[in-house]
């Protein structure tokens, strides 16, 4: 028969032999999982762990990546935005440097070589905070805690969750505020226009300012305590100090006045800090990072809606608007009287605490005053025995020396006196001891004794 072209024909035994091989389609992937998502299905011990790598962009938004090693020289920090969101991530120094745009030397700051320093530099887009063991790059739009996870620094994470909620976005106060108003400004990807009641706004602190305000309000309350700890373990050692002078004592003295002076000079940093930017109002100026980042953004919408304009008018428009808008700014960047207030406020705790310290101090000088005008009346009180003891020394010697003259094979007539021995020692003692008296009265006319 002819092959049809469906036709089929049976294999022999050969065929029988052979395999058939089952072709199975490679399975897909599995569909993408949102970071978000992610991060919300990690626990805390997770999230810790498996931190994120941000790579700084413009704008102020940082992207992240899931990674499953860590980058070289990439350090734990925790993110939040002025709107109240929070998260964990992962930062080298380029990226810190791209995002908040800070020299290198400041991140040295933040390093643990400056860990016991106190330092806030304003720069021109970003504020560095090294204050004892809060260690943040603030920006008008978010701020970067390093090591957030530390024991010290959690009630400080735990103040801005709670004290940084939802807010709009901030105004400018003065007539370049008034002018903007009824223009629009970017929030994010869009264009929202700005309520007219924002005036409650105006008496509101800027979003750095609230951060920095946290920052010394947590650690002014650790460092109230740790002198309340001191004061209460300093009390009672420095009382015991002055009941009994012994080498337990003293040593339990030393450890807190070694103690002292190093939270003293906590204090004093942190005191010295605030006391140098409240000294110079240029720097506070500077610190101003939300006005600064306003008056950018209302620059590039002012220039944004000249450009709908031909190119000439533009140019002569943009030119003119343009400085009117800057000139009516200048005036509002020398206004740092919300910064000084707050600082001022800070520096006053700073120095009542300092105050505390000092107050423990003097109770220890005055305690080793007392300690040492004890052991001095002790010293006395061992020469003034050590002056009557030589003076009986003496009224014995000469008791002394008159028995030896009597000791000598001198021949004497007194040796043939019955009954003369008693008599003799007896007034021998008599006399030596009349003479201890007197020099005894001597020496307490002379105040060599004490009465």
């Amino acid at each position: 028969m002819g092959k049809g072209p469906f036709s089929f024909r049976r294999s022999g035994s050969g065929s029988r032999r052979r395999h058939r091989k089952i072709i199975v389609p490679p399975e897909s992937p599995p569909p993408p999982t949102s970071t978000t998502a992610l991060l919300s299905a990690m626990s805390p011990a997770d999230n810790a762990s498996n931190a994120m790598i941000s790579g700084g962009g413009g704008g102020g938004a940082i992207a992240m990546t899931k990674v499953k090693k860590k980058a070289s020289g990439a350090r734990l920090w925790m993110r939040f935005d002025r709107s109240g969101g929070s998260e964990l991530v992962e930062l080298d120094k380029n990226a810190i440097i791209r995002h908040a745009a800070i020299p290198t030397r400041d991140l040295r700051i933040l390093g643990p070589v400056f860990s016991q320093s106190s330092n806030i530099l304003a720069r021109e887009k970003a504020m560095v905070v090294n204050l004892e063991f809060i260690k943040a790059i603030v920006t008008a739009e978010d701020v970067l805690l390093l090591d957030p996870l530390r024991q010290e620094v959690l009630p400080f994470v735990e103040q801005l969750r709670q004290q940084i909620p939802h807010k709009t976005q901030p105004q400018l106060r003065g007539p370049a505020g008034e002018q903007e108003s009824e223009m629009q400004v970017p929030t994010g990807r869009q264009w929202l226009p700005v309520p007219e009641s924002a005036e409650g706004l105006q008496s509101e602190l800027p979003f750095e300012f609230q951060v920095l305000e946290i920052a010394l309000e947590v650690v002014c309350t650790s460092l109230d305590s740790s002198v309340a700890d001191l004061e209460r373990g300093a009390y009672p050692v420095l009382d015991d100090l002055a009941r009994n002078v012994s080498t337990k004592n003293l040593e339990h003295v030393r450890s807190l006045k070694s103690n002292l002076t190093r939270l003293l000079a906590r204090v004093q940093k942190v005191r010295d800090e605030i006391e140098h930017l409240l000294d110079d109002n240029e720097d506070m100026a500077q610190l101003y990072l939300t006005r600064k980042w306003l008056q950018n953004q209302q620059l590039d919408a002012h220039v944004g809606a000249t450009t709908l304009n031909n190119l000439s008018s533009t140019r002569r428009l943009g030119s003119t608007r343009s400085g009117s808008l800057v000139t009516s700014n200048l005036g509002d960047d020398n206004d740092v009287e919300d910064l000084e207030m707050l600082l001022e406020a800070y520096f006053m705790q700073l120095d009542g605490t300092r105050n505390k310290i000092l107050s423990v101090r003097e109770y220890i000088d005055d305690t080793e005053d007392y300690v040492n005008i004890q052991l001095d009346n002790h010293r006395n009180e061992l020469i003034q025995l050590q002056l009557t003891l030589t003076i009986a020394s003496f009224a014995i010697v000469i008791e002394t020396a008159i028995a030896g003259s009597f000791g000598m094979n001198i021949p004497c007539s007194l040796y043939h006196v019955n009954g003369i021995f008693w008599p003799f020692v007896l007034s021998t003692c008599a006399g030596c001891f009349f003479i201890f008296l007197l020099i005894l009265a001597y020496a307490r006319w002379k105040k060599l004794l004490g009465t």
